[in-house]
């Protein structure tokens, strides 16, 4: 059966929808809601049985943790023990927000949630619908992206009902997301404080608060097979259908290496994607060229990367090149996720 749907804005939501879902949530079954990173396949994170229907609906990899979705501060304390000090010191700065921690799991945290591990990914979203989805559901939600395992996390709820729409009871609708990207996942676990995953918040925010952050050395790295910590960013993600590259250096380079790769795939019949920005949007004739905005916008880039790489699967195209992203704020991010959709495929020119 088709899920449900219910539209609503975080200024006018609609409270008998959000106690439908959150009740669906209590009795064990699944709905999906927006936050301000992307949409998330929400469960009881305290039901076992949930979690596993998390991991099947989206053929997700069991050992690839859940992220603890919380409302209030106090909440922490249910799912986490042995709460250093800094990561309280985060929390306070940063929470509600598009942060993560990994910390010591409690024993009220099933391992079908953790994905076998001792330690729990916990989060508290700003997103209002989202923040009253959890307390509806009880406190305490298991929410990876709303998305077949390994496709690009949906941002809007179009996106989840056309992956999730037969597994899922329902979803709320918050309209598309603020940011885009998945949260900031930072481990408290071993020490000094280690950025698992990149996202909104960069590393020179996070030492802003907390002076020395490490980052995993395996996020960026330039070979595929040097394996991040974070179990879930070890496998492709994000990925669209045709085969992408991304295409690396000073800007009039890129254009003419993609004008000249381009012209030689669609010389042989292949539909080529690519993806620029707006100032280069003029430079390409051929082929399906999409603009991810400008480059002075990069929030504007995070928040449209999954749409368009969801309108090349929409148009059937067989290879994508794109323009690499070092923005200041958020380059990071948004080239660990393109790396992960290209599967590393990268040429530097």
């Amino acid at each position: 059966m088709k899920a449900w749907v219910a539209r609503m804005t975080e200024e006018h939501p609609d409270e008998d929808a959000i106690q439908k879902a959150g009740e669906v949530l209590k009795s064990g079954g699944l709905a999906a809601f927006p936050t301000e990173t992307v949409y998330g396949l929400g469960g009881n994170a305290l039901d076992a049985a949930a979690s596993k229907k998390i991991y099947a609906a989206k053929g997700r990899p069991s050992d690839n943790p859940l992220i603890v979705h919380i409302a209030r501060m106090e909440d922490l304390e249910t799912v986490a023990r042995n709460i250093p000090e800094n990561a309280r010191k985060l929390a306070e700065a940063c929470w509600p927000g598009p942060l993560t921690m990994i910390l010591e799991k409690t024993e009220a945290v099933p391992y079908e949630t953790t994905g076998g591990l001792d330690t729990v990914a916990v989060r508290f979203p700003s997103n209002k619908i989202a923040q009253a989805l959890i307390l509806a559901a009880g406190g305490f939600v298991a929410a990876p992206s709303a998305n077949t395992s390994g496709r690009p996390s949906p941002t809007t709820a179009a996106h989840v009902i056309e992956h999730l729409g037969d597994k899922i009871a329902g979803s709320l609708d918050g309209g598309m997301v603020d940011i885009g990207l998945e949260s900031t996942i930072v481990d408290f676990t071993e020490g000094t404080p280690m950025i698992l995953r990149p996202g909104y918040l960069n590393q020179e925010m996070l030492e802003k608060i907390l002076g020395t952050v490490k980052m995993d050395p395996g996020i960026l790295a330039e070979q595929p097979n040097t394996r991040p910590k974070a179990p879930g960013m070890r496998y492709r993600h994000y990925a669209p259908k045709a085969d992408l590259t991304i295409v690396e250096g000073p800007e009039k380079e890129v254009v003419s290496k993609i004008r000249e790769l381009a012209g030689q795939q669609m010389a042989q019949g292949i539909r080529v994607g690519i993806i620029c920005t707006d100032e280069t949007r003029t430079e390409y004739s051929g082929g399906d060229v999409k603009s991810i905005g400008a480059r002075s916008d990069e929030a504007s880039i995070a928040r449209h990367l999954y749409g368009i790489l969801r309108e090349f699967d929409d148009d059937h195209v067989e290879v994508i090149y794109s323009e690499a992203f070092d923005t200041p704020k958020m380059g990071q991010a948004i080239m660990n996720r393109l790396l992960k959709a290209a599967g590393h495929k990268r040429l530097k020119v």
